[in-house]
């Protein structure tokens, strides 16, 4: 029975083994084109990457083998050419990030493990959102009142001795629980009719009240830790898990006022809004000072080129903490614009494999859930990408599963735990009545594996059109 169930997953096994191989052969290739011989601490990298997801395979054999089969692969790439790219930036600086961050890696997926084992059930989240939505608050606002180094640009870590946690990066998933319940429970609020202006249904005053109270609590706790892009990142996730839930554009509209007059007035009293603003209009007035990390961005993408100058054949060290929200710059520089799009593929193909398990969840709690927390990596890979691009200005948000550091990791990994939860559920095999030949009827399971295409669509649920039902 073991054997059976750790097989059931074959199309996953198979594309995690290719991820290794893929992996493995950029890191031989990065050293050799160095010149170095073939090190312990490659040896070290590539064991760790194949062990940790070959464990987390087995694991969702037997926690949730309905689960669908592309995420952890996708993942798991993500998370090796994250590696590869702190490897090539350790060999520049002469640091040794990668092997914390292997062992990040390793408490992430333990984490994801956890979250399968003890979350059997995902509808079961619904009857404790508001108090996960009060935790979630605590978590944003705890580094407001935890000890801070004196030049901490933002407040938003909190040390336990030799370790630093960025409660903010939790408190995303926490509170996405939070308004997945809040749209469900109150959803006949959001689409009574209310005013009609320009051919659009506006709602009324008093049921703005949810997105005014998101609104204005993303603004108090950006004022007071001095970081913006965690706010901007619920905020927009949340209006988004209002249009789904609505299907109204008028949702929409408002929360592109509200962020206008809430970024000119942040804009307004923050130096940090101010310089980002001016490096994102021309990044080369201050090249050597406030403008350096962006502009020296720019100059790296546009000497990769198409094709990139190859793996460790940049020059990517010079831009300042390149291995955390600028990891990207990296990778468009040594990889080019096909590696750079390859990677952008590799998270829309996520994104949509998290769309889907909210198309074939059966519950409107898990449509939302899931719709959220695929949102959210679609946002925050945005915002990169526009940030590293001079499209925005820079939000100081991380590249999810890429970006060295344990809060980001351990976080998102969480976030594909509970997706997978969902998907597991959505795709277990249906029980339909069939008839037996004496006459009597029974239940028969009826079901997709989990693989793709057409798995979990003869469950009997029809996906609705704008709206989660």
């Amino acid at each position: 029975m073991a054997f059976s169930q750790i097989f059931s997953r074959r199309t996953e096994l198979g594309l995690l083994l290719l991820s290794a191989l893929f992996v493995s052969a950029m890191l031989i290739n990065l050293e050799l084109s160095q010149g170095n011989t073939l090190t312990s601490e490659l040896a070290w990298v590539i064991g760790g990457f194949v062990v940790i997801f070959l464990a987390a395979h087995t694991a969702l054999c037997f926690t949730a083998p309905h689960a669908d089969q592309i995420m952890l692969p996708v993942t798991a790439t993500l998370n090796g050419l994250g590696l590869v790219m702190i490897y090539r930036i350790d060999e520049a600086n002469g640091t040794s990030l990668v092997t914390r961050q292997v062992l990040w890696t390793l408490v992430g997926v333990v984490l994801l493990v956890l979250v399968l084992v003890f979350l059997r059930e995902h509808r079961s989240l619904s009857r404790y959102s508001y108090l996960l939505g009060l935790v979630g608050l605590g978590l944003l606002a705890l580094p407001l009142v935890w000890p801070q180094p004196e030049d901490a640009e933002a407040r938003i870590w909190i040390t336990f001795g030799p370790f630093s946690l960025q409660p903010g990066e939790f408190s995303k998933i926490l509170l996405l629980l939070f308004f997945a319940q809040l749209l469900v429970n109150k959803r006949a609020l959001f689409t009574v009719a209310g005013y009609r202006f320009l051919g659009l249904s506006f709602p009324r005053l008093r049921d703005l009240a949810p997105i005014l109270a998101v609104w204005a609590i993303a603004i108090l706790i950006m004022a007071g830790t001095n970081d913006f892009g965690p706010a901007l990142l619920l905020f927009a996730t949340v209006l988004g898990m209002l249009y789904l839930a609505t299907g109204r554009v008028s949702w929409l509209l408002i929360g592109l006022v509200l962020v206008m007059i809430g970024g000119t007035g942040v804009y307004m009293i923050s130096s940090k809004i101010q310089a980002r603003v001016s490096n994102f209009l021309d990044p080369f007035a201050d090249y050597d000072a406030s403008g350096f990390q962006l502009a020296n961005s720019l100059f790296g993408m546009s000497w990769g080129g198409i094709t990139g100058t190859g793996i460790g054949q940049g020059h990517p060290d010079i831009i300042p903490v390149v291995w955390t929200d600028f990891i990207l710059a990296a990778v468009g520089e040594e990889m080019g614009l096909v590696g750079l799009s390859g990677v952008l593929i590799l998270f829309a193909l996520l994104v949509t494999r998290g769309f889907r398990t909210a198309l074939l969840a059966r519950d409107s709690y898990g449509k939302l859930v899931a719709s959220g927390l695929s949102l959210t990596i679609a946002i925050q890979v945005f915002v990169v990408v526009a940030g590293i691009s001079a499209l925005m200005p820079m939000t100081g948000l991380t590249t999810p599963f890429m970006s060295a550091g344990g809060s980001s990791l351990m976080a998102n990994y969480m976030l594909l735990g509970i997706l997978l939860r969902i998907s597991d559920s959505a795709r277990q095999p249906a029980a339909v009545p069939t008839e037996s030949t004496d006459g009597s009827s029974h239940l028969s399971p009826v079901g997709g594996d989990g693989t793709g295409d057409g798995a979990g669509d003869s469950t009997g649920y029809m996906p609705s059109v704008g709206k989660v039902s």
